[in-house]
């Protein structure tokens, strides 16, 4: 899935929800800077369409990221809901069946 956007979109609940599992504001920006798995998310809201993420920091580290994407002016944004660094069994998982990403 090839995912064109113009930027973030962050407010105080899904910047906080982010930072307490570790990850700051410039490492969840960062993970697009390189290759991301993206799928449609099973559990989407009644609202909104969610997707699941899964990319690596620049230490090699791997996070998985679930987002949305929205629409202001004439901006397509990604707004995070949650983000958090996997587990190794996760890891090890995504692995298998993603090799590369």
């Amino acid at each position: 899935m090839v995912l064109e956007f113009d930027g973030f979109d962050w407010d105080r609940g899904n910047r906080t929800k982010c930072q307490k599992h570790g990850l700051s504001i410039e490492l969840i920006e960062g993970l697009f800077a390189r290759p991301v798995a993206i799928i449609p998310s099973a559990a989407d809201s009644q609202v909104e369409r969610r997707f699941s993420a899964v990319g690596q920091t620049g230490s090699g580290r791997k996070v998985f990221l679930v987002f949305t994407m929205l629409r202001k002016g004439d901006e397509r944004l990604i707004r995070p809901i949650s983000a958090r660094y996997m587990h190794k069994n996760e890891i090890e998982s995504d692995e298998k069946e993603s090799p590369g990403v």
